[in-house]
């Protein structure tokens, strides 16, 4: 597959998935009636650009279906020449004001209304890294200055949002870095919605501008803080694998997305366990086929990770034969720039002990959507928490609700690393590395009385979640 260009395989998908969607779109435009008053072509395309006539097949296949609204593209300053097609309104993504970018704007497209498409409130945060905090003044004076210039703006984002579950998007410019839970993005309504000075502040600019006052805000919804959640109940992934998981036979290795699993569509996301038989030690070299990151255990021993910087541990010498198990996590996608196409995941090609590639494996497909979740509350293998618990597992504990639910964030304080489970759903992932530090539980997973909550906790286990009526989104660091 070649993504976003002309490649045969790749328009096949889009016409089949177009001739669905634009069914439903074009009755919904303003010329027939309805809301729909543009349609953007592409998105940021000029930093990709593998394909020069990509562009032209993706606005003919708009128009050729019925799309008559303005059509238009988007893309930053580097790639604003590559991402411009002829016959659709081209507009600019920033976050400083440069005069320049909109003369430039001028010479890509003549006499043309301008439009900053993407004006960026704040920005995202990847593990590993700070939370990234942009001024309000800053942004409002830049917001201001736009205006100025007779561009109308477009800001993104004005609510901050959540990458529920394992929907996280990841950077690869120079290092794969994977976005955190939390898309707050330090935007002008925060994740849960709740107002920030950036926003009064921008109330004071519009208000200035219209002359005169606008509507009262609507009120913001309360925040619950439900105390410590203890989760006694513990069970050990290896314990529940033969009763929930049936595994894949393969000579090789092979990618998550090219299992035989859900009706013939792979795997998409989550974690897969690779397990095969050795007889030895030595060095296992991953040769950079692990996508993204892999816990290595003998039998049930942890022994190491391997991932993008570290690709290669030393295994214990052993006797007879032993089980060597790599589970391998899809951290999360790359979604913008030249990457996008190399993101199979899983192990996307040989592992090798000493100079011998492994082979013969049992690959357990674990997406843990909510039939797997299901399963796992039937599994008679539940047990008390042990003094000294360690992962890959699951805990369970409930989170005791009155009254009316309201938002709350959890806080993992002592958990390592893994993924929240709310009554059967993924709530998302939590990393010791930070910088987030609380994942936001809206009112509408919850319900009156007990939620069930389950952890999955990849190494070492805490013994409590709190609920907090506060988020922490971890050290902050103001955007230049």
């Amino acid at each position: 597959m070649q993504l976003r260009t002309t490649y045969k395989g790749f328009t096949e998908a889009v016409d089949a998935y177009f001739d669905h969607l634009m069914a439903r779109v074009v009755p919904l435009q303003y010329k027939k009636g309805g809301p729909i008053i543009a349609v953007q072509v592409e998105n940021e395309y000029g930093s990709y650009a593998k394909d020069p006539q990509y562009l032209t097949y993706i606005k003919m296949a708009l128009l050729d279906r019925g799309i008559v609204e303005l059509l238009m593209t988007s893309d930053n300053r580097d790639g604003l020449s590559s991402g411009y097609v002829e016959g659709v309104l081209a507009t600019v993504n920033f976050q400083k004001v440069d005069s320049s970018f909109l003369d430039y704007l001028d010479t890509v497209q003549q006499n043309k209304p301008k439009m900053v498409m993407e004006y960026w409130t704040g920005w995202f945060d990847s593990w590993g890294g700070p939370h990234n905090i942009f001024d309000a003044d800053d942004m409002v004076n830049s917001v201001a200055e736009v205006l100025k210039t007779g561009a109308s703006i477009n800001l993104y984002v004005f609510h901050g949002g959540t990458n529920f579950g394992f929907m996280n998007g990841a950077l690869d410019s120079d290092e794969y870095k994977p976005d955190v839970t939390s898309y707050d993005y330090d935007a002008v309504l925060t994740e849960a919605g709740d107002y920030t000075s950036k926003f009064f502040k921008l109330r004071q600019l519009f208000t200035k501008i219209i002359g005169q006052p606008l509507p009262l805000p609507p009120m913001i919804t309360g925040k619950a803080s439900y105390g410590a959640v203890v989760l006694p109940q513990y069970v050990s992934l290896w314990e529940v694998l033969p009763y929930i998981v049936e595994p894949v036979k393969s000579e090789f290795p092979v990618n998550m997305e090219n299992l035989p699993v859900n009706d013939g569509n792979g795997q998409a996301y989550g974690y897969t366990l690779y397990e095969t038989v050795i007889s030895g030690g030595g060095q296992l070299h991953s040769r950079d086929h692990v996508r993204d990151r892999a816990q290595v255990f003998v039998n049930t021993v942890f022994v190491g990770f391997l991932d993008y910087n570290t690709v290669e541990l030393s295994i214990p010498e052993g006797r007879g034969f032993r089980q060597l198990r790599l589970l391998v996590e899809n951290c999360g996608r790359v979604n913008y720039g030249l990457m996008l196409n190399e993101q199979r995941k899983g192990l996307i090609g040989d592992v090798f002990l000493n100079t011998t590639p492994l082979r013969n494996f049992k690959i357990y497909s674990l997406e843990m959507k909510p039939g797997f979740m299901e399963s796992l509350r039937g599994v008679t293998a539940w047990s008390t928490i042990p003094d000294y618990a360690v992962g890959p597992a699951f805990f369970r504990g409930n989170l005791q609700v009155q009254y009316l639910p309201q938002d709350t964030f959890l806080k993992l304080e002592g958990w390592e690393k893994g993924v929240v489970f709310v009554n059967g759903e993924n709530l998302g992932r939590y990393w010791k590395i930070g910088p987030q530090e609380t994942l936001y539980l809206p009112a509408t997973w919850l319900q009156p009385g007990n939620n069930e909550i389950i952890v999955f906790e990849e190494r070492t286990a805490g013994r409590i979640i709190q609920s907090v009526d506060l988020p922490y989104l971890g050290r902050t660091h103001y955007m230049d």
